[in-house]
């Protein structure tokens, strides 16, 4: 293996010249305002070693990366049944889209889909107050990243409930399908709060490490789930972790991933390490322009595709 900060810095500078393509998500007022020019790279391997460049310790809007975290959560308190209420294809369809719901009598196609991820919220909120559920999915986040200082930013969990018409949308669908249990407003607080949660590319690394270690945070030591979870959230990202860019990402890429619009992506080199890119600039399905770049270099240069050399 050569020298992995050094790929990590070869990388960054030449993605240089690149910074500021794509579009930001400015249909999220507070995200109107993020520097389109910001990237950051970290890198954590299963030996605890990290690896970071640029604008790797700045705070961003994980937004739909967080479904990752939610998702644990969720198979953590429901094991097998959370697929009774949403599926596991990908979708081929925009994140927000309603037309499949409605054809699929309001069962969202993944949890990762922004109808899917509702439905997760509606599980990790049973038997709690939306104030309890946000909490106990902090607490998750940074008992993974091993670091309390991770924060929910209010100002863009506002911003999302004030233009989430969208997801009102979706949600009220699937709850007139009877696949909610709990009332529209507070699973949609839940949703919009872990949408909003904000994180460094290297704390988001250390989040995803137990994805890249058979569900074992090596850092910590803790068993997080079993390998066979660990196995299938990562196939799931895989599959259906870039929207309808998703099968584009694991031609490029071949490495399990999550996109958020705010320009984070987390992705997983299973036994190898954990990555998290941010670059605010964003492609025609949502996912980091650069971020996307930098993981297609990365892979190409470590030789890491789960496809093999």
């Amino acid at each position: 293996m050569s020298d992995l900060q050094a790929i990590v810095d070869e990388i960054h500078a030449k993605l240089q010249k690149r910074l500021g393509e794509g579009k930001v998500a400015d249909y999220i007022p507070q995200l109107a305002h993020v520097d389109p020019k910001k990237f950051g790279i970290a890198l954590v391997t299963t030996d605890g070693n990290v690896h970071s460049a640029g604008d790797c310790n700045e705070p961003f809007s994980i937004q739909s990366v967080s479904k990752v975290f939610t998702l644990t959560l969720a198979l953590g308190k429901h094991g097998e049944t959370t697929w009774n209420r949403v599926g596991r294809e990908p979708s081929g369809s925009a994140f927000n889209s309603i037309i499949q719901l409605e054809h699929e009598e309001g069962k969202p196609r993944n949890p990762f889909i922004n109808a899917g991820a509702i439905a997760v919220s509606d599980l990790v909120l049973a038997g709690h107050t939306p104030r309890e559920a946000i909490g106990e999915i902090l607490r998750f986040v940074r008992y993974l990243a091993d670091d309390d200082t991770i924060a929910i930013d209010p100002a863009v969990a506002k911003s999302e409930e004030a233009t989430g018409f969208r997801n009102f949308a979706l949600a009220n669908f699937m709850r007139s399908f009877g696949k909610l249990s709990h009332p529209v407003e507070h699973v949609l607080g839940v949703y919009f709060h872990h949408c909003a949660i904000a994180m460094t590319c290297t704390q988001l690394a250390r989040a995803g490490l137990f994805l890249a270690a058979s569900g074992r945070n090596p850092m910590t030591g803790h068993t997080v789930v079993s390998s066979q979870r660990a196995r299938r959230i990562n196939a799931l990202m895989l599959t259906c972790g870039h929207y309808d860019g998703s099968g584009e990402f694991a031609y490029r890429v071949g490495l399990p991933g999550k996109s958020g619009v705010g320009g984070g992506i987390m992705a997983v080199a299973p036994g190898q390490a954990s990555i998290a890119v941010w670059s605010p600039g964003l492609n025609h399905n949502g996912n980091s322009l650069v971020g996307s770049l930098a993981l297609e270099m990365l892979a190409d240069r470590t030789g890491w595709s789960v496809f093999g050399h």
